[in-house]
């Protein structure tokens, strides 16, 4: 059955189970020998500063900023905004990448559970339409303890899951009935530009599989009335210039393996900080380009900004 503005969060029903706090306690223990991202760095991050860590970030999350967030999608940003909450730490290094003072640049305060629980009921309290997680994939432990705490609360707003999309799929599974709505980008088509502009070997593997779980849980976007996001997938695929992106084969990927269905969004967002100015920047021919891959592809719900 698809959900409606009536329909209550996943996690609701799985905190009234006690699976919910059953998913925190194991998602906590595994940060012991930290395998909840793809990098399986295996550090012990039960520490404040935690050794080899690639992320650096130990026990307890660092929201760098958290606030009605009006620049989203508009069926996340609705009129009111999204209640969007950045963290700091990242398990990418991306040339291209518009968060890197949040991601990589050190700035944040740390957060115990429930300090978190409280930054999403604030949101909520300022009339939100949902809490927007941004870079959350080095923290599901932590959000999911603190989401268990949100739901005694009295926390009611979809969760979003916003990622770079460089995500594990174990770790996904602990999230699948947590989140309503998962954002994540589909970057490259190879692997090779992948290593080249954010550091990784194997995101596109990855990425397509953990794409595809993210799909599985919770299928095509799903919108009420109003057009606010209520549930579902929405793919972000930032579209660079010469090809570099490999922009048909992810629209191709995304096509033929998810759904035409598929709520996509095109972003020429490249801004001149980190190490962005070392390479060329999309223009509107590059989006209109891939707007009109997106179309002989059968996609239809398709939006594209370069802003």
């Amino acid at each position: 059955m698809s959900p409606d503005a009536s329909t209550p969060p996943g996690y609701l029903r799985l905190h009234a189970t006690g699976e919910l706090a059953a998913r925190a306690r194991a998602a906590t223990a595994r940060l012991a020998r930290c395998d909840l991202c793809p990098r399986r760095c295996r550090a012990d991050r039960r520490s404040v500063l935690p050794r080899g860590a690639a992320c650096g970030v130990g026990a307890r999350a660092v929201v760098h900023a958290a606030f009605p967030h009006t620049g989203e999608e508009r069926c996340l940003s609705g009129r009111a905004g999204s209640g969007t909450v950045f963290f700091r730490g990242c398990n990418l290094q991306c040339a291209h990448s518009q968060n890197w003072r949040t991601g990589e640049g050190g700035e944040g305060r740390e957060v115990s559970a429930e300090a978190l629980a409280e930054v999403m009921l604030e949101l909520q309290g300022q009339g939100c339409h949902n809490v927007n997680l941004v870079s959350p994939s080095h923290v599901v432990a932590q959000l999911l303890e603190a989401v268990s705490i949100a739901a005694v609360r009295g926390l009611r707003l979809p969760l979003v899951y916003n990622t770079d999309g460089y995500d594990d799929r174990e770790a996904l599974r602990l999230l699948d009935g947590v989140v309503d709505i998962y954002v994540p980008d589909v970057k490259y088509a190879d692997d090779v530009s992948a290593r080249r502009d954010s550091k990784v070997r194997n995101f596109a593997s990855v990425n397509r599989a953990a794409v595809r779980e993210m799909h599985r849980q919770v299928g095509d976007l799903v919108l009420d009335g109003d057009g606010l996001a209520l549930r579902g997938l929405l793919v972000r695929h930032p579209v660079l210039p010469g090809g570099l992106s490999g922009t048909g084969r992810v629209l191709r990927f995304v096509a033929r393996e998810l759904s035409t269905s598929t709520w996509v969004t095109l972003t020429g967002r490249v801004r001149p900080c980190y190490r962005a100015g070392e390479h060329p920047e999309p223009g509107p021919d590059d989006l209109a380009a891939a707007a009109v891959a997106a179309g002989r592809l059968g996609l239809r719900r398709v939006e594209g900004a370069l802003g």
